[in-house]
């Protein structure tokens, strides 16, 4: 039980270093929109590195914090049942979305993404625009990372809802859930 409470808390660990980290994108986001729209309508400049550089921070954020906002209990569950019900029915819900949804799910566009993000390598993919960015393949294969980051986190929630259930683990509640030490 040790182990897998180990395992757990290692993929926990990883997801929030780098949600923390990814946050940060946020904020970059705004600013260099901020940038671009007083250098269009002030100064009358326009940047296409700069807007697909906003472009590229959107994917980033959201595709590389999505296992953080699930560990942190954020995504939409059926909460109208979740909310109510009892630690170890929370648990199985847990264990149910993950191994039957969560994972499949994101097993599946993992290999549907294979083949899209091997040909953006294939041929080291830019921009369309001709002043873009030149690496479009690494902003592709962040989905194949997404997918990743996510089948761990639910690999670790599926390790949690099995602790739980068993009564080796306290249940957790996601809504005052604290942050591992890192």
């Amino acid at each position: 039980m040790t182990l897998l409470l180990s395992a757990s808390n290692a993929i926990d660990r990883f997801s929030l270093v780098v949600g923390k980290y990814v946050s940060w994108l946020a904020l970059l986001m705004v600013l260099v929109q901020f940038a671009i729209v007083v250098g269009r309508y002030v100064f009358g400049l326009g940047s296409i590195p700069l807007q697909e550089s906003v472009i590229y921070s959107h994917a980033f954020l959201f595709l590389l914090g999505a296992a953080y906002t699930l560990h942190r209990g954020g995504h939409v569950r059926i909460d109208i049942y979740y909310a109510k019900a009892s630690p170890k029915i929370k648990a199985v819900i847990d264990l149910m979305g993950s191994l039957f949804l969560l994972i499949p799910v994101c097993i599946a566009i993992f290999l549907l993404s294979w083949s899209y993000v091997w040909g953006a390598w294939a041929i080291s993919e830019s921009s369309w625009e001709s002043s873009g960015l030149p690496f479009l393949y690494v902003l592709k294969t962040v989905i194949l990372v997404f997918c990743t980051m996510m089948i761990l986190q639910g690999i670790s929630i599926v390790l949690k809802s099995i602790l739980t259930l068993s009564g080796s683990l306290p249940p957790i509640n996601h809504s005052s859930a604290k942050d591992i030490k890192l």
